[in-house]
C-alpha cells in the first residue's frame, strides 16, 4: 500500500500549533473571574478589564512558545511524545524563530502592562515582570521549577491568585476579599491542566530526568492530585457561600459539575496519549466554571 503523503502546513498553520489555542480558555477564566469581582463590588472598568484578559492570553501564549523551544534544549520532548506536537522538535520552526516569537508576545504583554500602570500605579509592573519570568522560568533559565517538582505550586499561585487578584486590583486599586475568593477554584482548575498534563508524560519526562510533581508521585498519585485539585475548586467557595460572604447565586458553577465528574472519570481510567481529551476537557471546564462562577456573582449586583 503507498505511504500517504505528509501535508504541508503553511507557516500560520505552524505558528497556529506552536501558540496551542486550546490553552487560552484556562487563561481567559483568570479575567473573567477577577472582572466579576470587580463588577460586583462596582469597581468594574472596561479598559483595564479588556488589557488583562489580553494580557492573560499573551502570557499564556508565550509561556507555551517557551516550553516548546526550552524543553527541545533540554531534550525533554522526545520522537515519542503523547501530547500536541511542538514545533522545535519536530523541525517545522529554528529555535531562534521560536525564542522571537517568544520575545515578541511578553514584549506586547509588556505593553498592556504599561497601560495598566498609567492607569492603576507602578506596583502593576512588577507584578507583570514576576509573571514573564515565571512564564520563562518554568522550563528554561539556570533553575527550570517545572523540571523540579514546582511547577503545580507556581502555577496555582500565578493563574490564581496572582492573575484574578491583580484583574481586580487594576480596576479597583486594591485586593478585596471576595477576589482573593474567586481566585482560588480558578488556581485549582488551572493547576489540573497541568497536572494531567504531567500524568500522560509521567514515562518520557522520568527518561528525560524532569522530575514533575507527576513523576515523584507516580501514576496514582498524580491522578489522586488531579481529583483534589476538582474537589478543592467545587468545595472552596462554599466556606464563603454558607456564611453569606459570596453571593448564592454564585454557586451556579455547580451546574457544571457533570462535566467535572466525567473529567475526574476519565482521568482515572484513561493512560497516554488518551489522556489528550481530559486535558482539553479541563481547560474548557475551567472557562465554563468561570463564566458561570462569574455569572452568579454578576446578577446579584444587578
Amino acid at each position: 500500500m503507498p505511504e500517504q503523503p505528509t501535508p504541508t502546513l503553511t507557516p500560520a498553520q505552524i505558528w497556529l500549533l506552536a501558540v496551542r489555542p486550546k490553552t487560552l480558555p484556562a487563561a481567559a477564566a483568570t479575567a473573567i473571574t477577577g472582572s466579576a469581582a470587580a463588577f460586583y463590588n462596582g469597581k468594574f472598568q472596561p479598559g483595564p478589564a479588556l488589557a488583562c484578559l489580553l494580557g492573560a492570553l499573551l502570557l499564556q501564549i508565550g509561556a507555551n512558545l517557551a516550553n516548546d523551544v526550552f524543553d527541545y534544549y533540554r531534550g525533554a520532548d522526545a520522537q515519542e511524545r503523547l501530547g500536541p506536537l511542538r514545533v522545535t522538535t519536530a523541525g517545522l520552526l529554528r529555535p531562534g524563530q521560536v525564542l522571537a516569537g517568544m520575545w515578541l508576545v511578553f514584549g506586547l504583554a509588556a505593553l498592556l502592562g504599561v497601560y495598566l500602570a498609567l492607569v492603576s500605579g507602578w506596583p502593576v509592573l512588577l507584578v507583570g515582570l514576576a509573571c514573564i519570568l515565571a512564564a520563562v522560568a518554568y522550563t528554561g533559565g539556570p533553575f527550570p521549577f517545572g523540571y523540579y517538582g514546582l511547577g503545580d505550586l507556581v502555577v496555582f499561585i500565578f493563574f490564581g491568585p496572582v492573575a484574578v487578584c491583580g484583574t481586580y486590583f487594576v480596576q479597583a486599586r486594591q485586593i478585596s476579599g471576595l477576589a482573593l475568593v474567586c481566585s482560588l477554584p480558578v488556581g485549582f482548575l488551572i493547576t489540573a491542566i497541568l497536572v494531567v498534563n504531567n500524568l500522560r508524560d509521567i514515562a518520557t519526562d522520568r527518561a528525560a530526568g524532569k522530575q514533575t510533581l507527576a513523576v515523584r508521585l507516580g501514576v496514582r498519585g498524580a491522578r489522586w492530585e488531579y481529583t483534589i485539585c476538582l474537589a478543592a475548586a467545587y468545595l472552596s467557595p462554599l466556606i464563603f457561600i454558607l456564611p453569606g460572604a459570596l453571593p448564592l447565586w454564585s454557586g451556579l458553577y455547580w451546574l457544571s459539575l457533570p462535566w467535572a465528574l466525567r473529567l475526574v472519570r476519565d482521568v482515572w481510567r484513561d493512560e497516554g496519549r488518551s489522556l489528550n481529551k481530559a486535558l482539553a476537557g479541563t481547560g474548557r471546564l475551567t472557562l465554563i466554571y468561570g463564566i458561570l462562577f462569574s455569572l452568579g456573582i454578576i446578577l446579584v449586583s444587578l
